[in-house]
């Protein structure tokens, strides 16, 4: 039986892949794979089971979709312990936009800023929607 979609991966073109990807690895726990002598230069960021790859933005700022749109996050992250993770980054002075709560949406989340201005939501769904 063919599954369809199996997974996805976020692209976050950047002005400076390489501080980006320090900040990734440092403050969120990423582990980076470089592959920068290649025909479209990126690397690979690796936690869990979720991967980001970064681009090169060719000097263009990034505009996070709230300044775009009006509201949003630039990716969501399906996580079961909000709370040690929420801590971990506390702890590593990450900036902290909305600390852990349950939405309106019967999701339990937080969000962090990356240090490119973009928003990370951290969440899980507390109650199955109808």
């Amino acid at each position: 039986m063919n599954k369809g979609l199996l997974m996805s991966h976020c692209v976050f073109p950047t002005p400076d892949i390489l501080r980006t990807a320090k900040f990734y690895e440092q403050k969120l726990g990423f582990q980076a794979v470089h592959y920068l002598d290649t025909v479209e230069p990126h690397i690979c960021l690796y936690r869990d089971a979720t991967e980001i790859i970064l681009t090169k933005s060719n000097g263009q700022a990034v505009v996070p979709n709230r300044k775009l749109y009006g509201y949003g996050y630039d990716v969501y992250f399906i996580t079961e312990n909000q709370t040690q993770l929420h801590q971990e980054f506390n702890d590593l002075n990450v900036k902290i936009i909305r600390p852990l709560i349950n939405t309106d949406y019967n999701n339990k989340e937080f969000v962090i800023e990356d240090i490119d201005g973009r928003w990370l939501a951290f969440g899980i769904k507390t109650q199955k929607s109808l």
